[in-house]
């Protein structure tokens, strides 16, 4: 199975990269909105786990265009920071399947990783 994880701090996309190559994962790491869309593309990945604040193209619009393509199945979850449960109302309206809130431990990130993908399997 291939994600693609979209995150602008270099340390948070690393440690969510090895943690779920370590998962048994095949990873593809974005640094921002422009490049996570170009990746999607090309690399059709099989989920998708999006930061919203991202330079060039935020979350909200992946998820959106995700969603829209051709009634994609792609699950896609959401990090938010705290405080932003606005927009996070907008992620869900937009098709994300899950989010989780800056900070938030590795295994989380792992379970749900795992439950969504026994939704797509």
């Amino acid at each position: 199975m291939k994600i693609l994880i979209a995150e602008d701090e270099p340390l948070m996309l690393r440690t969510i990269e090895l943690k779920l190559r370590k998962d048994g994962y095949e990873v593809i790491g974005s640094p921002d909105g422009r490049d996570a869309m170009k990746r999607i593309e090309a690399d059709k990945p099989d989920m998708i786990i999006t930061d919203i604040m991202l330079p060039y193209s935020s979350g909200l619009e992946i998820v959106g265009r995700v969603k829209m393509s051709s009634g994609s199945g792609v699950p896609v979850i959401v990090l938010s920071s705290m405080g932003q449960e606005k927009t996070v109302e907008e992620a869900f309206s937009l098709g994300a399947d899950d989010y989780i809130t800056k900070p938030f431990s590795l295994s989380e990130l792992s379970i749900r990783v795992k439950r969504l993908t026994k939704v797509i399997a």
